[in-house]
């Protein structure tokens, strides 16, 4: 069998039980709902966990966390590269209690949808301009108060490794209300999780948490300073993986 072939089977099986442990993990987790919220973070975690194994078990793909040291113990915003769905999961089983910022329209799908309005995670609409910005900002701060960690993709979407960055002015907002730390966090996912595919690589998902950013930059200073940090970093991380990116000469 010719290696492409097996990590297509290796691909397809890892994605059925993928979501046979999403449907599992929603069924069992249903009593959560009139229960506090920490009883649901565990059934997300484990989640998370029984992912990562699944992955690593099935397709060869592993997980390194750099820098893990570095994330304060107090409320702060993780500010993240997006190249796949694996940082959506996973960063569950990096953080104490992250919150994440998503689009609206995952609240709408059915059991899903009830478990991340549970979780308190934040959805914005995106149509709604400055009007959501206001929303998420306004929510964001009350999670930020309970002590959470506030995850943010900062483009806004899922990029391909290599793709020129394109930073939304959502997490500059965040930063100059929120008055917290600032955490980077790069990341070369896309290289063995790629969007838009079935197939899952073998080799090493490396997310490596940066030094933080205090609170209180201007704007300006900040944003090319996040954007600078996280950029750097995740093209030295797919540099290390050895890969080479159509069309970028890495």
């Amino acid at each position: 069998m010719s290696r492409s072939i097996s990590i297509l089977i290796r691909s397809i099986l890892f994605n059925i039980l993928f979501y046979v442990n999403l449907i599992v993990h929603m069924f069992a987790a249903l009593p959560t709902l009139m229960l506090p919220y920490p009883f649901l973070r565990g059934f997300i975690r484990s989640y998370a966990l029984t992912s990562l194994w699944l992955l690593r078990v099935i397709c060869g793909t592993r997980v390194e966390w750099r820098g893990a040291g570095k994330i304060p113990k107090t409320a702060c915003i993780v500010a993240c590269k997006h190249q796949s769905v694996w940082e959506t999961f996973a960063l569950y089983a990096l953080l104490d209690d992250p919150v994440y910022i998503l689009k609206r329209e995952l609240m709408w799908i059915p059991l899903f949808g009830w478990y991340m309005w549970k979780a308190g995670l934040i959805a914005v609409d995106r149509s709604a301009g400055s009007a959501a910005l206001a929303q998420m900002t306004n929510r964001a701060q009350q999670a930020l108060r309970a002590g959470r960690q506030l995850v943010i993709f900062p483009e806004g979407t899922r990029r391909p490794p290599g793709a020129e960055p394109n930073y939304k002015p959502g997490v500059v907002l965040l930063y100059s209300k929120a008055q917290v730390a600032c955490v980077p966090l790069a990341l070369n996912s896309g290289l063995y999780w790629p969007r838009r595919s079935l197939r899952r690589l073998p080799g090493t998902i490396i997310a490596e948490v940066l030094d933080p950013i205090a609170p209180g930059l201007d704007k300006t200073t900040f944003y090319a300073r996040l954007q600078n940090a996280i950029e750097q970093a995740t093209a030295r991380l797919i540099d290390e993986s050895g890969i080479m990116i159509e069309g970028s000469g890495r």
